[in-house]
């Protein structure tokens, strides 16, 4: 309450709209190397941009009331990943799903919107494909928002070790992977977490998701993501000396009862930026699902501070 009663006064003092007003949102979609890819904009183009990259299994969705609290005062845009939300999902025999090429699609995709500079929103998947689109195209963007995005080592929890196997023999585990992230129970776990506070999560947040993971040809498509994760574990070193090197306003917001991405991979930020402001919050993966208003009131102050 004091976070909001404080985002209350400065809006006050800076003649800012209340973050209380719900902006409009719009449902676009644009065509980037022949693939249609969705997305969500709201606010005014005129004023400062934050490009949401959504993670695993969800899609531009999972920001929707953010953009909404936010959008009387920046500029939001949201897409959904070829493969994710109301995007296209080419056969992969066509469309590559790996990192890199969804970073690439993603600069594709601020081209096409003439997006030419940007605070970054990243969460869980949102991690690997912004920091490739960061040192990509370093002129771009201005600071970073990490929420439950991990770069570090010391963030992967105990279910890291169950995928190493499956990187080191695809064929062999494949099947058990796949069957186990697009069940019920695992998407459920990825909202809830160790969060004993059940009762405050909608159920429709994983039986959502749970019908977009088991659509037909979605089983392939986050096998080769899946699998392409390994990658982004070895580039952990590159994206830290980046992050070190370019000493960015970063904003890390942490949900604390999600066992696969540790509060020491938040801390971490700090021994490479330590300016970064890190805040850990008692919420889950997804931490918008019960702290909406921490995440609304964090991200406008760290955003009025770039000014």
């Amino acid at each position: 309450m004091k976070h909001l009663a404080a985002a209350t006064s400065l809006a006050l003092g800076l003649g800012l709209p209340a973050l209380s007003m719900a902006a409009p949102v719009s449902y676009r979609s644009v065509t980037v190397e022949g693939v249609e890819i969705a997305y969500r904009e709201a606010g005014d183009a005129s004023k400062p941009t934050l490009l949401l990259l959504h993670g695993v299994p969800s899609s531009s969705r999972m920001y929707d009331a953010l953009m909404r609290r936010l959008g009387s005062r920046y500029h939001l845009v949201a897409p959904d990943y070829p493969g994710f939300g109301n995007s296209a999902a080419p056969d992969p025999a066509q469309y590559a799903y790996t990192f890199d090429h969804l970073a690439q699609t993603m600069a594709g995709f601020t081209d096409a919107l003439g997006l030419q500079h940007y605070t970054l929103f990243m969460q869980d998947f949102g991690a690997p494909v912004g920091m490739r689109l960061a040192i990509a195209r370093p002129q771009a963007v201005q600071a970073l928002v990490f929420q439950n995005g991990n770069v570090y080592e010391e963030g992967l929890g105990v279910m890291w070790e169950k995928r190493r196997p499956f990187w080191n023999d695809r064929a062999a585990h494949e099947a058990d992977i796949i069957a186990a992230h697009q069940s019920v129970a695992v998407t459920r776990a990825r909202h809830v977490g160790t969060d004993r506070d059940i009762q405050a999560y909608d159920p429709d947040l994983w039986m959502d998701e749970h019908a977009y993971l088991n659509r037909p040809g979605q089983a392939r498509i986050q096998a080769d993501l899946l699998y392409d994760y390994q990658y982004n574990l070895a580039a952990y070193p590159q994206w830290q000396a980046w992050l070190r090197t370019r000493q960015l306003p970063t904003l890390v917001v942490w949900g604390r009862y999600y066992p696969s991405f540790l509060v020491p991979g938040a801390e971490a930020f700090r021994r490479d930026n330590p300016k970064a402001q890190v805040h850990i919050l008692d919420g889950s993966h997804f931490v918008m699902d019960t702290r909406l208003d921490e995440v609304v009131t964090l991200t406008d102050h760290f955003m009025q501070g770039l000014k």
